[in-house]
């Protein structure tokens, strides 16, 4: 079984993700084989809160260079998660 805090990687904080915020969505890194299920239990039992909606999404990691060696960061995948209106907001985010 997988834990709940393995399918959560890491929150994404950008200025995007930021704005989401008004419309009580917030943006996670989250296990490359999760799929919306699995990302809403994990949601609901690491903060407490009431999942609407999930979108999820493949990133494709980007190419590098540096001189004559290429190389490419790895793929990953980002949750969009919006809450409910009842439900509340997660503290994570407030402080930042």
């Amino acid at each position: 079984m997988i834990s709940p805090y393995d399918i959560i990687k890491r929150p994404i904080i950008t200025e995007k993700s930021m704005g989401l915020q008004d419309e009580r969505k917030y943006v996670f890194e989250v296990m490359k084989k999760a799929n919306k299920t699995e990302i809403k239990k994990a949601v609901e039992t690491v903060f407490g809160v009431k999942v609407k909606n999930v979108t999820t999404m493949n990133m494709l990691g980007k190419k590098k260079r540096q001189g004559m060696t290429r190389g490419k960061r790895p793929d990953w995948k980002k949750a969009i998660v919006q809450l409910t209106d009842d439900s509340k907001s997660i503290e994570f985010f407030e402080n930042l």
